[in-house]
Parts: structure tokens; sequence; C-alpha cells
């Protein structure tokens, strides 16, 4: 049997699922009609800190939303693809705790256009770390599957263990964002044996989702007081207030 006739035969076996509800779509990680109109991806005026969707149509300007302004970001730029509501929400929810791993290859794709504007020349891609205790309990990083991901849509070298969680620091959900910030200070290092690899070099750091940008914020503080070049960072989802 040829290739092609396998591959067909497969098909006919296991044909191709939305992403989001399980239906019937026409090729591998893809989303239906109903689920594309129902996920929200971030185009248009954008906030050049966080990647939130503003007012207008025109990426040409350098803007920034009102929680940047207010809270100043240690990173450079920051970018997200999608907005977290609706399909996005379910999408992140299902690779970060329904064991949907196969949601990180599209993502990455998504991600990878969301940074296409970021200088990228001798740039290393880190995710998020999870503390040791978390790993073993979900037995992944979502934020290191969507790094690797990333990382073969882009061409761009990664580091899966540049980030350590020295602390475990609780779940974030209902914190105060001022709790958020405090919660993780200082729980988040450089592993000794890779800080050669980010000094005086870009560094993108990448996570699932961007609420308060604590954890964020914590990641990049770690790589500029380790001697690193500019910080950019990237998430599949933004959470935004009344979206």
């Amino acid at each position: 049997m040829s290739e092609l006739s396998f591959q067909t035969a497969v098909s006919l076996i296991y044909p191709p699922r939305c992403l989001g509800c399980g239906g019937k779509v026409m090729s591998d990680f893809g989303l239906c009609g109903p689920c594309w109109r129902d996920t929200l991806f971030i185009g248009g005026s954008i906030c050049d800190c966080c990647g939130a969707p503003l007012p207008g149509d025109d990426r040409a300007d350098t803007l920034k939303c009102d929680d940047c302004i207010k809270t100043p970001r240690p990173w450079k730029s920051g970018r997200s693809a999608l907005i977290y509501k609706n399909n996005g929400r379910r999408l992140v929810l299902a690779l970060k705790h329904g064991d949907r791993q196969e949601i990180a290859t599209p993502a990455a794709k998504w991600m990878a256009q969301a940074i296409s504007d970021i200088p990228q020349d001798n740039m290393i891609i880190a995710p998020v770390p999870l503390h040791w205790t978390r790993m073993v309990k979900r037995r992944y990083n979502q934020s290191a599957l969507l790094a690797q991901a990333l990382a073969k849509q882009t061409g761009l070298p990664v580091c899966p263990d540049l980030l350590m969680r020295q602390k475990r620091t609780k779940p974030m959900e209902g914190m105060t964002k001022e709790v958020r910030f405090s919660s993780v200070k200082g729980a988040i290092s450089i592993h000794p044996r890779r800080r050669h690899r980010l000094v005086a070099r870009p560094v993108l750091i990448v996570d699932d989702v961007l609420t308060s940008g604590a954890t964020l914020a914590a990641s990049a503080d770690a790589c500029i007081a380790a001697g690193s070049g500019p910080v950019y960072v990237v998430t599949l989802a933004r959470a935004v207030k009344d979206a």
C-alpha cells in the first residue's frame, strides 16, 4: 500500500475532527465554521505591551492599553493570538487541564502569526515553568508544549528548562492583581546551567494565557537580571475586560 493510500485509509477510519466541538472538518487541527466564528482572534490595533485589542484597525502606531499604562511591564513587547473568551477560553482550558496536547500545534501557528512583527534575530524561546510538584500532578507543562511547537513553526531555538519555578505558588484564579504579583515575587529564576544561553540575546517567553501578567513579569525579571537582551512575551490568549 502506498503512503497516500495509507493516509487515505487512516482518514476514513479516523476523520479529522474540530478542535473545539469534535465535529468533522476538512483537515487535521482545524475548526468547524461555528467554532471558528466563536474563536475571537486578535487583530487590528493592539497594545504593544500585552497584545490586547484596542479600538481601530491601524497596527502602525505603538499603543498601550490602560492596564499597561498603570502597570509598566518589564518586557519590551507582548503579543497574544486569541481573546480568552468563548472558544478561545475552551481551547486554553482543554490544553491546560484536559490533556488535549494536540491543540499546541495549531496554537503555535496562530502565535507565530501574532509575533510576525517582532524582531527575531538571535532570539531564544523559553516557556513559563511549572513547579515540579504541579508537573508531577499534571504530567506536562502546557507552556512548554506551546514553546516547542512555536520553535518548530518559527525555526527559533527553544530552551525548555531555561526558567525554573523555585517556589510553589497557589492557583491564581480569584486572586486580586496585587496578590497575584506578590505571590510570584522571587518564585522564578534562571537555571544555573542554562544562563549562558540567554546572555545578551533576546528572549521570547511563552505562556498559555495572560491575565494580570504577574507570572510573565516574574519570568522577564529573572531573564533581565541574568543578563539577557530585550525580553518579549507571547501567549495563546489574552484575558480582556468586557470582551
